[in-house]
């Protein structure tokens, strides 16, 4: 559904950073370099601000969203934001998130690195609904000319227990009372109908 699409979106490039709040002896400095883009890019997605969200990814990053659609590139990424986030056939009004990550990133060499973890994102979509979803992130990073950037992002969520999944379910519910009504009350009007005849 559109609505899990951004959550994926933002949350997911908002996670892609650093390491955790733990800080062991000898720690590479790399983990401070990643946390100081974790907090840059939380920082731009919670404002809305897409050029310096663009500012932090690989030239040929690639970003699979919750709705499984993927986006190539920068401008790929601009695209699905614009179109989530603006103009009057927006799906998302506001959208915040609170990422963690599991464990400090996993470094390969000096210039690569997986980082992975949870976020708590908020919505509030064009049709008026909120809600709170948590997702789960996994992105690689890579350093190039001196600077940490995200190469690929993925993002989803517990396909089974959202509130998506959720509303759906209650939505069902709330159809079959009703035709349950609908049919006792169908039933009755037919039986006395036929009592008289």
């Amino acid at each position: 559904m559109p609505m899990t699409l951004l959550a994926s979106g933002m949350v997911v490039l908002a996670l892609a950073a650093g390491g955790g709040g733990r800080t062991p002896q000898a720690e590479d400095p790399a983990h401070a370099e990643l946390r100081a883009l974790r907090d840059s890019l939380v920082d731009a997605v919670n404002k809305r601000d897409v050029s310096r969200v663009l500012n932090h990814l690989h030239p040929d990053v690639v970003v699979t969203w919750q709705n499984a659609e993927v986006s190539r590139k920068p401008d790929g990424v601009r695209a699905y934001l614009t179109r989530m986030l603006e103009g009057p056939n927006r799906i998302v009004d506001e959208f915040s998130t609170t990422p963690s990550v599991d464990e400090l990133t996993i470094l390969y060499g000096g210039d690569a690195g997986v980082a992975f973890g949870s976020s708590r994102d908020r919505f509030k979509l064009r049709a008026g609904q909120s809600f709170e979803v948590t997702s789960r992130w996994t992105a690689t990073v890579v350093r190039q000319d001196g600077r940490w950037l995200i190469a690929s992002f993925h993002a989803s969520v517990n396909m089974f227990d959202n509130p998506l999944v959720a509303g759906v379910r209650t939505l069902a519910m709330a159809a079959g009372a009703g035709a349950l009504v609908v049919g006792l009350v169908l039933g009755w009007l037919i039986g006395r109908r036929r009592a008289r005849a």
